[in-house]
């Protein structure tokens, strides 16, 4: 039973580190709110508009609403890559 114990361990321990380097970096954006949907926050960077994405997995904690000043931490995720064919006259690198 302890073997078992224990190899369930050392195999746990051996995959973690794969599963979170596997995990995208976080990023974070502190300013005041602008805007609150259902899908979206608009926060204020600045002179510059971030609007970022949620969805029922976010977490919230306090009182959002527009003009409370938050610190969102998020993750940038590829939805989509377009791999553009190489042009006619373009040089290959070697």
């Amino acid at each position: 039973m302890r073997r078992i114990i224990l190899a369930v361990l050392v195999v746990g321990l051996t995959l973690c580190p794969a599963v979170f380097g596997a995990m995208a970096k976080t990023y974070q954006v502190t300013g005041p709110v602008l805007e609150v949907k259902s899908d979206m926050i608009v926060v204020q960077k600045g002179s510059d508009r971030w609007e970022i994405a949620r969805d029922a997995s976010t977490k919230i904690t306090g009182d959002l609403k527009v003009g409370a000043k938050v610190t969102i931490e998020y993750r940038m995720t590829a939805t989509t890559v377009t791999v553009k064919a190489e042009t006619a006259g373009a040089k290959k690198k070697k």
